[in-house]
């Protein structure tokens, strides 16, 4: 839990005070079913990319929809797709997330994906999920290095398990409050009666500038900015502060859609203890789906003129705001894990990102451990 796959240190392990109970792996794929691939794209000076791809329920379960809702902190992104989840409260098939000029690509692939796995499912209609964020610093963007086949090969690697962080999939050229910023992930568990569900969280994080940054309440980015002013400006007239973010939550408690999309708007509370303020020019956008009550949505055209009813199994709205606390606090250190779990980058034209310094986040643990002492 400490540390993701490849052997990187996660925020845990730094001693961060982190409030709530994570679960077996602290990641998305807590929530049973889940399964998440990448495939990472870094070649000669200037290719620093990817695609992220996530099964709602595993690879056999394309089809079966998932009650879903979603929310736009900030709509200077893209996430395709959602007319039809506010439309439906249905979430169908995969997810991926790319960088801004790679989204037709990754769509086109994740048709592909589905057209050959499941073709029952594409002779209906497909209109996937695709998000991104900007990568243009570190990667040459407009290359048209992502193609189709590496969406494929993101939704084809995509397992249960331990999932791997930092400058990965879609995540491999991103840059967060001015240090190297990711792909990150982590899960609460929440206490429902005699029940208990998982509330989990995925982020490409490519937002926020280095003097906001905060690390459990104690904001560490002034003196990191003075201290390292050379690493602060990039290659693009940019103010501090635009870029992206993407949040993933997932959910095996039964929900409304619009308790999803509830779920979802607090994702930006999550994303707030970083620091930011919301930059206007910052793509925030945030999906939430919940695994359980699978069967009760409709995903095809009817056979014949059959009436007939489905059921939802939900949890009260009076009765929801723990699984809101539990949003919060896995956007949080998802947040934190892609700053951790990460190297310095060098990219196109020679542009260097600095990782954050571990020292610096341990520094802001202590100080966080006296003030609550």
């Amino acid at each position: 839990m400490d540390r993701t796959p490849s052997g990187r240190l996660r925020a845990r392990a730094l001693d961060v005070p982190l409030a709530g109970t994570p679960g077996r792996w602290n990641a998305l794929t807590d929530v049973a079913g889940i399964e998440v691939g990448y495939t990472t794209l870094v070649q000669g000076d200037d290719v620093r990319t990817g695609v992220t791809a996530i099964h709602p329920r595993g690879r056999d379960g394309t089809g079966v929809p998932c009650v879903a809702g979603w929310f736009s902190f900030n709509g200077n992104g893209e996430m395709t797709g959602t007319a039809w989840i506010s439309e439906s409260g249905a979430l169908t098939g995969p997810i991926a997330i790319t960088n801004t000029h790679a989204v037709g690509a990754v769509h086109q692939g994740v048709l592909d994906w589905i057209s050959t796995n499941h073709p029952r499912v594409a002779d209906q209609w497909l209109l996937p999920v695709v998000a991104e964020t900007y990568d243009g610093d570190l990667n040459d963007i407009n290359g048209g290095h992502v193609r189709p086949e590496h969406a494929v090969a993101a939704l084809d690697a995509a397992r249960i398990g331990p999932v791997d962080e930092g400058s990965v999939g879609g995540g491999t050229g991103m840059i967060c409050h001015g240090f190297k910023g990711g792909s990150g992930t982590a899960s609460r568990l929440v206490e429902y009666g005699p029940d208990r569900y998982t509330v989990a969280a995925f982020v490409q994080a490519n937002y926020g500038g280095r003097r906001e940054l905060t690390v459990a309440g104690v904001r560490i980015g002034e003196l990191l900015a003075d201290q390292r002013p050379d690493l602060v400006a990039g290659p693009r007239p940019a103010p501090p502060g635009a870029g992206s973010i993407i949040v993933v939550l997932a959910t095996d408690a039964p929900l409304l859609p619009h308790q999803c999309t509830a779920l979802a708007r607090r994702a930006t509370l999550g994303v707030g203890r970083s620091g930011t303020s919301g930059s206007h020019f910052s793509g925030d956008l945030f999906l939430a789906f919940s695994t359980s009550n699978a069967g009760a949505l409709t995903s095809t055209f009817p056979t014949a003129d059959q009436p007939g009813y489905e059921t939802l199994r939900f949890v009260p709205w009076g009765r929801i705001d723990r699984f809101h606390e539990a949003v919060v606090q896995a956007v949080e250190e998802a947040v934190l894990n892609v700053l951790v779990a990460n190297d310095d980058m060098t990219g196109r034209h020679g542009y260097h990102v600095p990782a954050l310094p571990h020292d610096a986040v341990r520094a802001a643990a202590r100080l966080a451990h006296g003030a609550s002492l």
